[in-house]
């Protein structure tokens, strides 16, 4: 992005860099990192020892704000916001800020509308309604 360009995430304007990355929810982060530390377990008898700070609190918040526990949820979440076409970063601010009406979704990531990806707050209304669902049966 060059440096005239102001970056502004309700326009989708977060660099290159960012467009091409691919993100992960919060839910996803904890799986990856739970399965790390229940390799460290198996490889020491002492996992504490061989977990930084840093990681065991890393670990510790994505857990707390992780709103999907189970693997399987999380990867139907995925599934979910991918099949509307959504960035990586509305796809994972979605995931992990579970609006609950369209209003909200909007006004958390309003580049899905504006982008034109989004036609209409129903097409928003059937998404949330399938996380919600997710998120009951889980």
């Amino acid at each position: 992005m060059s440096g005239e360009e102001e970056e502004n995430a309700a326009e989708l304007k977060i660099g290159d860099e960012f467009l091409k990355a691919k993100c992960l929810m919060n839910c996803e982060v904890a799986l990856i990192l739970d399965h790390k530390y229940e390799q460290l377990q198996q490889m020491s008898d002492d996992a504490a020892n061989q977990v930084s700070q840093v990681f065991e609190k890393s670990l510790q918040y994505v857990k707390r704000f992780s709103r999907y526990k189970n693997p399987d949820s999380v990867r139907q979440v995925r599934e979910v916001l991918s099949r509307y076409q959504l960035a990586e970063f509305e796809l994972c601010v979605l995931g992990n800020l579970c609006p609950e009406t369209p209003d909200e979704a909007i006004a958390m990531v309003p580049s899905m509308k504006t982008k034109g990806r989004i036609d209409d707050d129903e097409q928003i209304e059937k998404m949330l309604q399938d996380l919600s669902l997710i998120k009951k049966f889980e």
